[in-house]
């Protein structure tokens, strides 16, 4: 830890002295408004310019943002360190320490190419693209081993969650969840008001500081991760689910149970790039032996019910054949292992259809929750996140990421739990 000489009149309440004391290199702070963000950065700040000679940026999303957030506040606490006046043109704060602190929006970083930077402070990252750190201030932090503190409120389950996401597991990487209520500086009282004078969403992105949907344009509307999102086991005694999305790159399938009424999304399998029907094939039969091992031997063979993209009855990813005819000859490598049921249609359901069986099983008109998926299926909650619906509304398939695997849900909803007043896996015809 630093001397805290240089600001020992700037106190932290606990839950910023807490990301303070964090000895990680890189730290993602995920906090409500008003928790004191912009305070506890202009303490680490400080703090790290007390090592000599060193470099600091701090960094919003636009210029304009950066002076009017940081700026002022950050000359006025600085202001008996000063080794001569800030560089008002350039935002430069120069210290008796022989360090630096600039103040710059996202637009501006690309002139801290071959500098190296020694701490950065990234302020509201969900508005801060991606690139800027990927490809300017990473770099720039590797010849002096920098450090950089992520802070900010979230905006949609963007690049700011994946990078949260990555710190909770990665090493040298640190991840703290807050909201405005630990931030001790609004009182009970008026969270209460707030509560009443603001809508869920904003309540729960601005106050609680949860990675909610991306848009109010969101295809899956009713999909939440606190309710929807849970660990899921496999039960031996019930048929296994393959759900497939014919797409090249990426491929997405899913392995799914239906436990009476209810959904379990309990695998998700992801092959990019240039994935073939073969190789997909290869990959599940590895997933489903895992799985087959843990069936009693008066249940076997394993039951394996196949719903997926109609257009596999036409569109090859390899060879001559067509995709659903690779999938049926697979299953004679695994006789008395298997036994495969088919369930395919001659053409695919109404996008809009399908969506509306999807969004019926996470919530119904009278409140029932009837999908469940394993936080393993990382691909699958993204899409729930973040699919939109573009202007033609239509799904918005911008990114090449994104809709396969939920659209591999949705072929196998809008059969077994068909809208139209068909029964299960009967609304299919079997070849």
């Amino acid at each position: 830890m630093h001397n805290p000489s240089a600001v020992n009149d700037l106190q932290l309440h606990p839950r910023q002295a807490e990301v303070y004391a964090s000895n990680a290199r890189f730290r993602v702070l995920v906090a409500g408004r008003r928790f004191g963000k912009t305070h506890l950065a202009l303490v680490e700040m400080l703090m790290a310019a007390q090592t000599p000679g060193s470099t600091i940026w701090y960094i919003a999303p636009t210029l304009r943002q950066a002076i009017r957030v940081i700026w002022p506040r950050l000359k006025e606490i600085t202001r008996r360190y000063w080794l001569r006046r800030p560089d008002e043109t350039n935002r430069i704060v120069y210290l008796v320490w022989n360090s630096t602190i600039t103040v710059t929006g996202a637009f501006k970083p690309d002139d801290s190419r071959g500098n190296g930077l020694d701490f950065v402070v990234i302020d509201e990252a969900a508005g801060v693209k991606d690139q800027t750190w990927n490809d300017v201030i990473r770099p720039a932090l590797a010849d002096r081993l920098g450090r950089a503190l992520f802070i900010g409120t979230p905006q949609g389950c963007n690049h700011f969650f994946d990078t949260y996401e990555r710190a909770l597991t990665a090493i040298d990487w640190a991840a703290f969840h807050f909201t405005t209520a630990q931030g001790q500086v609004i009182s009970a009282a008026e969270l209460e008001n707030m509560a009443r004078d603001m809508s869920p969403e904003s309540y729960r992105r601005e106050i609680l500081a949860q990675f909610t949907s991306l848009s109010d344009n969101r295809v899956y509307e009713d999909f939440n991760r606190a309710e929807h999102v849970k660990p899921l086991r496999f039960d031996p005694l019930r048929d296994l689910v393959w759900a497939i999305d014919f797409n090249v790159n990426p491929m997405c399938m899913l392995l799914i149970q239906k436990i009476e009424d209810v959904t379990h999304v309990l695998h998700e399998i992801v092959i990019k790039p240039n994935a073939t029907t073969a190789k997909a094939c290869d990959v599940f039969f590895e997933q489903a032996r895992v799985l087959e091992q843990q069936v009693p031997m008066y249940q076997r063979p394993l039951i394996i019910n196949i719903y997926g993209d109609a257009s596999g009855n036409q569109k090859r990813t390899s060879g001559a054949q067509t995709d659903w005819a690779i999938i049926k000859d697979s299953f004679s490598k695994w006789v008395g292992t298997f036994v495969p049921h088919f369930f395919t249609n001659t053409s695919n359901p109404f996008v809009k259809d399908r969506v509306n069986c999807v969004n019926a099983r996470l919530r119904n008109y009278v409140g029932d929750t009837r999908l469940f998926i394993d936080p393993q299926c990382k691909e699958l909650i993204r899409d729930f996140e973040r699919v939109t619906w573009a202007a033609t509304n239509e799904i918005d398939k911008s990114d090449p990421a994104r809709t396969h695997a939920s659209d591999a849900l949705g072929y196998f909803i809008a059969q077994a739990f068909s809208m139209k007043g068909t029964i299960g896996e009967k609304s299919g015809r079997i070849v």
